[in-house]
């Protein structure tokens, strides 16, 4: 009988543990499964989640036919978290290895971004927490470092978020109506900054589990926040009107050496749409905070930074509705509508009015600008030639409290309320302290300030048959989510002259056209009325200079356009 082979008592031994072993590993698995399985997946998917604000789209101004004239595309915002930028080995900090990978991703940075290597290398070096290397980048360069990314296989510490930049595919065109904005999208000049609520939106959000490579990961447990887009403006700008505009007031400031420039507004008498609204010198609007054009860079870098800051920010300024002027002889449309709506003058009567080429008012010699005087004339010949002391003369029949009573109805001791931001209001003297004297220069558009949008508002309203209305920059807002509408309706102000007071100024202005000082503003074959003027400097700034203007209507009936130019 053979004898039964018994196993080695090391062998047993050995065995015996490896059961154990396995049995706890056993135990263990089961824990990690069953007891701990759902806080270590919400602790691995706790390392993966991210969370991303989805910035909204801000909404695209267009012109009255169309015309994009602001947009935003989608780019993208990269930054670093320096901290993050490291090697380790066996669990620990590899200084030598962090050193070369940091230099690595800053020579990156530096090539696809075209930034300063060394600047770069002190950020990603830095302790910081976070850090932004570089905003607003188009999607060509975005996909470079992608790819850099995955082929060096580095991904930690790095960060790409979506962001939007502004566009203004016209560069100059209405620079100072617009308004641009800031590296955060937010509104800050012009139409930009008085519609920035509505333009902006409201930002969504996103949260779910991300990889190595920052792409989402599919997963249940998403959260997405859609966001609302901002709401896109009409304008009642006419892009094609605007550039014709600016390029002739830009070559009437040249020519004519116009220091502090010059504006020029051009308004639907009957809607109160402003068809153009330009100023000049312009700028830039994608590039607001560089150098303007009409300054070389020699004078440019003369300049020290709080003059630089100056330059630009009066640039960007609207004159046309922030900057008071004395309109001059303009302002005798309103002197001779106030003196027909209340029966104190006819346009036709003759040797009503005498010029010698002064007016004396309580011992003061106010000059005519023909210093040989016109003699006898009537209110028609009178305002041809811009008489001055026939003005003088009909204000005093009018009188201060009738003149006053009238510059309110027109709108001047208010702002107009048009739809954008810098609008200023008219300076003019207290009524209980209007003198003769006083009363004889306001009649011909002097001693008083008015902005450019009050003269062309009012000049309007003549043109309107004599109703005043309201000036209008945006005619819709539309949401571009929803479709949905809403009109800025055309808004009547009051009645302020007659139909047949407002004929009889908008005759005499023909006349101007025809026999008159303004003959160069004829246009064959078209009916045109307009208005000359020139105010002298004020006396407590006589660096200012003269300020020259001219008020146009076309046609002279059934008006579909006034135009103020003033330099």
């Amino acid at each position: 009988m053979k004898k039964l082979y018994t196993m080695p008592k090391k062998i047993l031994i050995a065995m015996f543990v490896m059961f154990i072993f396995m049995g706890l590993l056993l135990i263990r698995l089961a824990y990690l499964q069953f007891v701990k399985g759902s806080s270590l997946k919400e602790q691995m998917y706790n390392q993966l989640i991210t969370s991303r604000t989805i910035s909204p789209s801000r909404g695209t101004i267009y012109d009255s036919t169309g015309k994009a004239l602001a947009i935003s595309a989608k780019v993208d915002t990269i930054s670093i978290i320096p901290t993050s930028i490291v090697v380790k080995e066996n669990g620990v900090i590899d200084k030598d290895k962090t050193q070369t990978l940091k230099e690595k991703v800053a020579k990156a940075f530096s090539d696809i971004f075209k930034l300063d290597y060394e600047e770069t290398l002190s950020k990603v070096s830095s302790d910081s927490s976070y850090i932004t290397i570089v905003r607003k980048v188009e999607k060509d360069k975005v996909d470079k470092l992608k790819t850099w990314m995955e082929e060096q296989e580095v991904y930690s510490g790095i960060n790409i978020d979506e962001d939007a930049k502004r566009y203004y595919p016209y560069n100059n065109l209405a620079s100072s109506l617009m308004g641009f904005c800031n590296i955060d999208n937010q509104g800050i000049e012009g139409l930009e900054a008085a519609w920035n609520d509505v333009l902006t939106g409201t930002p969504g959000k996103v949260v779910t589990a991300q990889d190595a490579i920052q792409k989402f990961i599919p997963d249940s447990n998403q959260t997405y926040i859609p966001a609302e887009n901002g709401s896109d403006l009409t304008l009642t700008i006419d892009a094609n009107i605007q550039s014709i505009v600016e390029k002739y007031l830009k070559q009437a400031c040249i020519d004519n050496k116009c220091s502090r420039g010059g504006n020029v507004i051009a308004m639907d008498p009957e809607t109160g749409d402003i068809l153009a609204m330009a100023t000049y010198p312009d700028y830039n609007l994608n590039t607001p905070f560089e150098m303007p054009s009409h300054i070389t860079k020699k004078e440019w870098d003369k300049l020290t930074s709080e003059e630089k800051s100056n330059t630009l920010n009066n640039l960007y300024r609207n004159r046309a509705i922030s900057d008071p002027y004395e309109p001059g002889s303009v302002f005798k449309i309103i002197t001779a509508s106030i003196a027909l709506e209340e029966n104190l003058a006819s346009p036709d009567k003759a040797n009503v009015y005498y010029c010698k080429g002064y007016q004396v008012v309580s011992g003061n010699k106010i000059k005519c600008a023909y210093k040989a005087g016109h003699k006898e004339e009537s209110l028609r010949e009178a305002f041809a030639v811009s008489c001055n002391p026939a003005f003088m003369q009909i204000s005093e029949k009018i009188g201060a409290t009738t003149s006053y009573k009238y510059y309110k109805a027109f709108g001047f001791f208010d702002k107009t309320g048009v739809n954008t931001i810098g609008e200023s209001n008219s300076i003019f003297w207290d009524l209980e302290n209007v003198g003769p004297v006083e009363l004889a220069t306001m009649s011909f558009g002097q001693r008083f300030t008015i902005t450019p949008l009050q003269m062309i508002t009012a000049a309007s309203a003549i043109a309107n048959n004599g109703v005043l209305v309201q000036p209008r920059i945006v005619k819709s807002i539309e949401n571009p989510d929803s479709g949905a509408v809403t009109n800025i309706d055309v808004k009547e102000v009051r009645q302020v002259i007659s139909s047949e007071s407002a004929a009889k100024v908008r005759s005499m202005m023909q006349s101007v056209v025809t026999d008159g000082g303004g003959k160069y503003g004829s246009v064959k074959g078209y009916a045109i009325g307009g208005k000359t003027g020139t105010s002298e400097p004020d006396p407590n700034h006589p660096e200012d200079g003269y300020v020259v203007s001219f008020l146009a209507i076309a046609p002279v009936e059934n008006t579909k356009v006034v135009t103020l130019l003033v330099l």
